[in-house]
């Protein structure tokens, strides 16, 4: 990215007024590819996008997150950071651009408070019918604006594969996450079963020994007329 696109994207993200970048100019398809992380814990996916700040400025123009400094004052109270983070325009953009999909079905997903957006970015938190093995991620963020936007997707959840590269043309991964993404509740509750299991044959094993030693302490109080030592 050269000097004057970042100049202009770290004035816009301070909140001071800017005239005459257009969207397309602050955005940069061309640099590093935005990235989404993606864990699961039984039925919930976890899925946190970070774009560039030039490219949530860029996003941010397209959606009118911010003051059109040809059109009227510039409101230099808050942050472009802030700008973004109230913007319902942004939140509802966020929500209809990343998607995940279990058994052809969408999850139902809500979108985390945008705080720290620039450093944390975007968390979401997709609720799935059931524990998840496999899922469709998809990540849609940005090439509405430019189709040579990429997103790299990892997993932080032992998956296959671990790592995709998703474009204009390939929006959607499918990942199989293994045993180890299952939910500790999940787990929690195979395990008690289990031991619920060992519980309830112990509990008969001693049943059976003390019916074996009735006969026998009834035999030896007749042995030595009922008095024991």
């Amino acid at each position: 990215m050269s000097l004057s696109l970042r100049v202009l994207a770290c004035l816009f993200i301070s909140g001071l007024a800017v005239g005459g970048l257009a969207p397309a100019a602050a955005a940069h398809p061309f640099g590093p590819p935005s990235t989404a992380r993606v864990s699961v814990d039984g039925a919930n996916v976890a899925v946190t996008w970070l774009a560039a700040e030039d490219d949530w400025v860029a996003l941010g123009q397209s959606l009118g997150a911010f003051e059109d400094p040809s059109t009227g004052a510039v409101s230099v109270e808050l942050t472009g950071e802030q700008k973004l983070q109230r913007s319902s325009a942004v939140r509802d953009y966020l929500l209809s651009r990343v998607a995940v999909t279990r058994d052809g079905m969408r999850c139902p997903g809500r979108l985390e408070p945008l705080e720290r957006l620039l450093a944390d970015g975007a968390r979401f938190v997709f609720e799935c019918p059931g524990p998840v093995v496999d899922a469709d991620i998809t990540v849609e963020a940005l090439t509405d604006l430019n189709a040579s936007y990429r997103t790299m997707i990892s997993a932080d959840t032992p998956a296959t594969p671990d790592r995709a590269l998703l474009t204009a043309a390939h929006a959607t991964q499918r990942m199989r996450f293994t045993s180890a993404g299952t939910s500790s509740g999940v787990m929690s509750v195979a395990l008690s079963g289990s031991l619920g299991a060992v519980g309830v044959a112990a509990l008969g094993a001693i049943v059976l020994v003390r019916r074996h030693r009735r006969p026998a302490v009834a035999a030896d109080r007749r042995n030595d007329g009922g008095v024991r030592a």
